[in-house]
């Protein structure tokens, strides 16, 4: 019983220790859009009005099917004071009407009322998976700088860091000199002044770094001030530029247009409704039941109806309702052909983008290493006499701009390919 009893609360230890443990995992980029999507965000906004489309195209399909319905009537008209046998207003049948039909109406689409109704819920229903794409490439893309501006704001907090050790190693290093008088005190003056400048250059790294992470963990939960464990993807190799495209236009592809050919469409969908107006339109109804002064089975029947609505004069109504939006469809093709040309120079922007950060990785990366040499040899000529603290100091800060430099390229590189993709439509 015993064993029994250690089991179980060891298996609940376990179960309750599993989640600290899968959370404790640095999370990727892809992960970090997964816990964004599931989030609230206008991604779901998108989607319940895709849902909300859907039933629209539903209803207006329902309206070509035949509605049923049952209904049920009681009247009494009161009767002539001379003749009670006589019910006093003609309009009605007897003292007392009993009525008890199902109904069936049907419209015929002669208009194209109908169809132009239906057009329009499937040109609602295109647009809002448009939607559904625009909302949740923006939120993957700004998942995706969230995530590089955290690294980016963590690596600069460690090259801060880096520096200042140095600035104190140098401080300490002078002081002994100028106690020993080997050194000016000019010489410590610079040194701490150097020291004073890398710590308030900590500090707003730090800042900014907490102020990144704020930013990214809002995306999908409420506790931004917890650390957010990250696989850093800025020490990895680079992956090259892409190849050019076998496309030719890939940027044809991006969910914009999707929505705008589906708002043109809506907009032809709502001309062809108005002009509907100008035609005539015909129902049925068929009712089968109890219509009768007297509640019997044996007064049952049918009755059929057919209604025609000829529209005469409605003062140009319906014309310019339909030129209306037929000037709002011819609009959409406008601003189709302005998006090309905009999001034409955007992707070869983002091309020529990609392709010079890329270069500029290295250049940084090669002027971090002179840098680093040009520190040692500042340190090597100050220790022996032969140079100035001056140098020392320049090559410190120079040092630390130029890991800088090469930490926001890496950043901005791989921010730079995911706005290609965003670019090409991906």
């Amino acid at each position: 019983m015993r064993i029994r009893v250690c089991c179980v609360i060891a298996l609940g230890l376990w179960a309750l220790d599993a989640p600290s443990q899968s959370t404790a995992q640095p999370l990727t980029l892809d992960q970090c859009i997964e816990l964004a999507r599931s989030a609230q965000s206008n991604v779901l906004i998108a989607r319940q009005q895709a849902a909300i489309a859907h039933n629209e195209r539903i209803q207006a399909r329902a309206d070509f099917m035949p509605q049923t319905f049952l209904g049920g009537l009681f009247a009494y008209n009161s009767p002539l004071a001379a003749n009670p046998a006589t019910f006093s207003f003609i309009a009605l049948n007897a003292v007392r009407e009993y009525s008890t039909t199902v109904n069936v109406a049907l419209e015929l689409d002669t208009s194209g009322r109908l169809r132009a109704q239906l057009a329009r819920a499937k040109a609602d229903e295109a647009a809002a998976a448009a939607q559904i794409a625009l909302s949740e490439r923006d939120l993957k893309r700004t998942v995706s700088a969230s995530y590089y501006r955290l690294l980016m704001a963590r690596e600069l907090v460690q090259v801060s860091l880096d520096t200042l050790a140095e600035a104190k190693a140098f401080e300490a290093r002078t002081r002994l000199l100028v106690g020993k008088q080997e050194a000016a005190q000019a010489d410590l003056v610079k040194a701490s002044s150097q020291v004073a400048f890398f710590e308030q250059a900590v500090n707003a790294s730090e800042l900014e770094s907490k102020i990144a992470n704020h930013a990214l963990a809002s995306l999908w939960t409420q506790d931004v001030e917890q650390p957010l464990s990250l696989v850093d993807t800025l020490r990895d190799p680079l992956p090259a530029p892409d190849k050019q495209p076998t496309v030719t236009a890939p940027y044809l592809r991006r969910p914009e247009f999707q929505l705008l050919d589906a708002q043109k469409l809506g907009f032809q969908a709502d001309a062809r409704r108005a002009r509907a107006d100008l035609l005539p339109r015909l129902s049925l109804v068929e009712q089968y039941g109890l219509d009768s002064s007297i509640y019997s089975l044996a007064n049952r029947g049918y009755a059929s109806f057919v209604a025609l609505t000829v529209p005469i004069f409605d003062w140009s109504r319906a014309r310019s309702a339909a030129r209306q939006s037929q000037l709002r469809a011819e609009q959409v093709e406008v601003s189709h052909r302005v998006a090309e040309r905009a999001f034409s120079q955007e992707y070869r922007d983002a091309l020529a983008r990609v392709d010079m950060l890329y270069s500029q990785v290295a250049t940084a990366q090669k002027q971090v290493k002179l840098s680093e040499e040009n520190l040692r040899l500042s340190r090597l000529r100050y220790d022996g006499g032969e140079g100035l603290a001056l140098e020392v100091v320049a090559a410190q800060t120079q040092l630390a701009q130029a890991k800088t430099n090469y930490f926001t390229a890496r950043a901005n590189y791989l921010n730079a390919r995911v706005d290609l993709k965003f670019a090409e439509g991906e």
